[in-house]
């Protein structure tokens, strides 16, 4: 029995499907950062490129759907965060600023170094509940932060959110195109369109010179990008005070919005704003 069929049996699956339509019908993009290798830093540049969003005067929600490994709390500095319960029995996500909220599975835990210990069904499961039972109101943007790989938690997305497009990060090495390579097959293989691809760790700026140093290789995905057909949004450098600043749960771009990176940071934000609405457009001519 395929889960149309299940749908179409279980009143409570219908009740939620019907649900989460309505979820969405308020949010006008929906865009899943991914990776198929791990440590490319897409918490890092969902976090930023989030905050990038509110900072244009969007209203922004950002969706950590890393289950295992739920950073964004700590990063944006939030691990004491509380849910939002209302009055009228409905859920809100937790406030960053007026136009930024999030909602990970941290703040269930009941320690913060819990672990999750859940297979499939279960984290299909939870990823629903986090788009049906969360009031998020009007989004102009949902950013949704996945884990490494092509997974499960890849999968609900995908088939939960028709209407979702993937932000593919890599960094420049070799190794890291490889998998990239498969997450873009996964999305081919899944229906799941590419929006854009992102080269992190593309060189550092030195202090000292102000020249760059290619310490990871650079290009990398802007020849994937090219090679592939996918639209390229931007290279983000190494810089220490990603590290920092994450650690400390002041996130660069607020941080030091003055800088090289931020600015990195900001033209992803503005190509990614131009890319997705040209999108749409092209939707509503066919």
């Amino acid at each position: 029995m395929n889960a149309k069929e299940c749908s179409i049996k279980n009143p409570v699956i219908m009740e939620q499907d019907n649900k989460i339509r309505e979820r969405l019908k308020d949010i006008d993009y929906k865009i899943m950062v991914m990776s198929g290798k791990g440590g490319v830093g897409k918490s890092t540049l969902s976090i930023n490129l989030s905050i990038g969003l509110s900072l244009e005067n969007l209203y922004v929600g950002l969706l950590d759907v890393d289950l295992h490994g739920p950073n964004v709390p700590k990063m944006l500095g939030l691990e004491d965060g509380k849910l939002q319960r209302r009055e009228d029995g409905t859920v809100g996500p937790v406030y960053y600023s007026p136009n930024l909220k999030f909602m990970s599975i941290a703040p269930l835990l009941p320690k913060k170094d819990s672990a999750v210990i859940w297979r499939g069904p279960l984290k299909t499961s939870a990823i629903r509940q986090f788009i049906y039972e969360i009031e998020w109101g009007k989004l102009d943007y949902l950013i949704i932060d996945a884990p490494p790989g092509t997974g499960d938690e890849q999968m609900t997305v995908a088939q939960t959110i028709p209407d979702a497009y993937a932000l593919v990060v890599t960094t420049p090495q070799e190794v890291s195109l490889l998998d990239v390579k498969r997450s873009i097959n996964f999305c081919k293989q899944v229906n799941l369109p590419i929006i854009g691809l992102v080269e992190n760790m593309s060189g550092m700026i030195c202090p000292h010179c102000g020249k760059t140093i290619d310490i990871f290789k650079k290009g990398g995905g802007k020849e994937l990008a090219k090679e592939m057909d996918i639209p390229f949004l931007g290279q983000i450098p190494v810089d220490p005070r990603v590290v920092t600043t994450g650690d400390a749960g002041r996130p660069i771009i607020a941080s030091y919005p003055n800088s090289y990176t931020a600015d990195a940071f900001r033209s992803l934000t503005r190509n990614l704003m131009d890319v997705t609405q040209a999108s749409a457009s092209k939707e509503k001519r066919i």
